[in-house]
């Protein structure tokens, strides 16, 4: 951690076969490093290692690397070329913040996450290939690639993902083979009243649709595992939403705050809710919980003062030993739940 921290007279470096890591801004601000060779027997790269390294020209990181961590290269404006191997699996946060003279990149397979600005205002990138094996981009990860970026009918595409809509847009239809939407793709889109997503849509990360308080009903197309942190957080307008069967997770604060849906159905492949993923709700009169679903996060259900209904699709047991949060269901109606073996009250006390 920090061991060459701002030693920024040094040019270049070895470091030998017998180093397996390289910690958090090992060599922030060695603003003269040229270049520096990572051996094989390296098995991470710590947040902020090459922070403001910016006269590194390129880098090869080696097969043993899997991730790449947080601001790892934030800032190296010289930076021209990379190699990323095929064993690394996610790119970080700030990964590669600021390095405004890379101008291509490809990204392995093995990928499956890209972080919040992981390539913000690399302003000469021209192309990049996002791989089908990526699940999740952050939020503005290619925020100022003015070169990286197509717009079409006011939507910013990288590749086949969504990453920004002008903010005044009513309605949307999205690219047919559209696959992703990145993190606060359409956040504050307080215009917006509909979207048509493509049964190619995949993903839709966290506060994807986040304050876009005119949005009135979606439809989340078959293909779409989970539903990223505060997807749809304060979509006060919301009365009607599918969530499809391939759904298995429902993220915190996904739709905490959406005061006009009065009913939901959570499909039966949903194994977790969310902390407070319907906290706020407060039109919420009935919802459909499936026996699959083995946790509930804290507050996820709290302030839905209209909640009269739990059909929970499994038994009286089994809604027991559901792993519940604390405050859970603090302020809610008085509802019952439904279950396949007879009825409980809030508190949990059989009634029929």
């Amino acid at each position: 951690y920090c061991a060459f921290y701002n030693c920024d007279s040094l040019t270049s470096i070895t470091i030998p076969d017998s180093v397996t890591s390289i910690g958090s801004s090992a060599f922030y601000g060695c603003s003269s490093l040229t270049s520096i060779t990572i051996p094989d027997s390296v098995t991470s790269i710590g947040g902020g290692a090459f922070y403001d390294c910016d006269s590194l020209t390129s880098i090869t990181i080696p097969d043993s690397v899997t991730s790449i961590d947080d601001s790892a290269f934030d800032d190296c404006g010289s930076l021209t070329s990379i190699v990323i191997p095929d064993s690394v699996t996610s790119i970080g946060v700030n990964a590669f913040n600021g390095c405004s003279s890379l101008t291509s990149i490809n990204i392995p397979d093995s990928v499956t996450s890209i972080g919040d600005q992981a390539f913000n205002n690399c302003d000469s990138l021209t192309s990049i290939n996002i791989p089908d094996s990526v699940t999740s981009i952050g939020s503005r990860a290619f925020y100022g690639c003015t070169n990286l970026i197509q717009k079409e009918n006011g939507v910013s595409y990288v590749d086949k993902w969504v990453i920004d809509v002008d903010s005044s847009l009513t309605q949307v239809q999205l690219r047919d083979n559209t696959v992703g939407i990145a993190g606060s793709a359409f956040e504050y889109c307080s215009s917006l009243e509909s979207i048509t997503l493509p049964d190619s849509v995949t993903s839709i990360g966290e506060d994807a649709f986040s304050d876009c308080d005119s949005l009135i009903s979606i439809s989340i197309p078959e293909g779409v595992t989970s539903i990223g942190s505060y997807a749809f957080y304060w979509c006060t307008s919301l009365t009607s939403i599918v969530i499809p069967d391939s759904v298995t997770s429902i993220g915190s604060c996904a739709f905490w705050g959406c005061g006009s849906l009065t009913s939901i159905i959570i499909p039966d492949g949903v194994t977790s809710i969310g902390y407070r993923a319907f906290a706020g709700c407060s039109s919420l009169e009935s919802i459909t919980i499936p026996d699959s679903v083995t946790s509930i996060g804290s507050d996820a259900f709290s302030d839905c003062d209209s909640l009269t209904s739990i059909n929970f699709q499994g038994s009286m047991a089994q809604w027991k030993a559901i792993d519940k949060g604390s405050f859970w269901n603090d302020d809610t109606g008085s509802y019952k739940v439904t279950c396949t073996d007879g009825t409980l009250d809030k508190n949990g006390d059989q009634v029929s």
